[in-house]
């Protein structure tokens, strides 16, 4: 008989003082532990997380000063480790995923299972249009670095880790402190040739309007990783085309 798995739900937390306890109020619908990580947040928000870590299954970690999305999400799964949980959903705290929509990433999972479920969203008419379709460049550069449709979105922040895989994963290659690391460690992980699901999220433009994209540091520094991958990609050509060759031969 399989163990059962012991998932928690992971939220990484900067200056959403005003939503993030609407989105933890929703998530404990799920019925798992909730882990808070405070990435540098300002007063008014700390003072919100540590009322809502007085709740009982719910858990914060705190860093000392803000190192982006990224770190605090390899931290969570570093602290998710030591408390003993085998998977973590990390869910954005801003509000703008439908907690009614969170179930299936949970469903069914034992305790070795090494599938990384990954939201693709299902806007509502709130999403700004040139965030749409941008949206589209990134998943056709993930597409050409995997030589797969299998990521169908990797932006979207709705994530579920096997825990100890992807932290030997990113002990490895830590797939960049912000941004970067929604995308990179999807696709390490299928280079790795570990199976991936898609599950679909519907997504509203946040509960506080507040958005942390730099859009000059950030899109510099995206840039700069899908051209690492795509570098990645070359080194690894022959493999990725003899894996999806035994793939297609195998679907026949």
């Amino acid at each position: 008989m399989r163990d059962e798995a012991r998932p928690c739900v992971i939220v990484p937390v900067y200056n959403h003082a005003d939503a993030v306890g609407r989105t933890c109020q929703a998530l404990r619908r799920l019925g798992v532990p909730l882990l808070l990580i405070d990435d540098g947040c300002e007063p008014a928000c700390v003072t919100v997380l540590r009322r809502l870590a007085d709740a009982p299954d719910t858990h914060l970690l705190t860093l000392a000063c803000n190192q982006g999305k990224g770190a605090a999400v390899r931290a969570g799964l570093r602290e998710a480790q030591r408390l003993g949980f085998t998977h973590a959903l990390q869910v954005d705290a801003d509000g703008q995923h439908d907690a009614d929509d969170l179930p299936p990433f949970l469903a069914d999972l034992h305790a070795d299972d090494m599938t990384l479920r990954i939201g693709y969203p299902r806007f509502d008419a709130s999403v700004p249009r040139h965030r749409f379709y941008a949206r589209y460049l990134t998943h056709s550069l993930v597409w050409l670095n995997t030589l797969s449709f299998a990521l169908r979105d990797t932006m979207c922040g709705v994530k579920l880790y096997p825990v100890a895989a992807v932290n030997h994963l990113v002990a490895r290659h830590p797939c960049g402190n912000r941004m970067q690391f929604d995308t990179e460690l999807p696709v390490r992980w299928a280079w790795e040739g570990h199976r991936v699901e898609n599950l679909p999220v519907r997504v509203v433009y946040p509960l506080d309007g507040i958005s942390h994209f730099a859009m000059w540091r950030d899109n510099r520094q995206l840039t700069a990783m899908h051209l690492r991958l795509f570098a990645g990609m070359l080194w690894r050509l022959p493999r990725l085309l003899r894996r999806n060759a035994r793939m297609t031969r195998s679907n026949e």
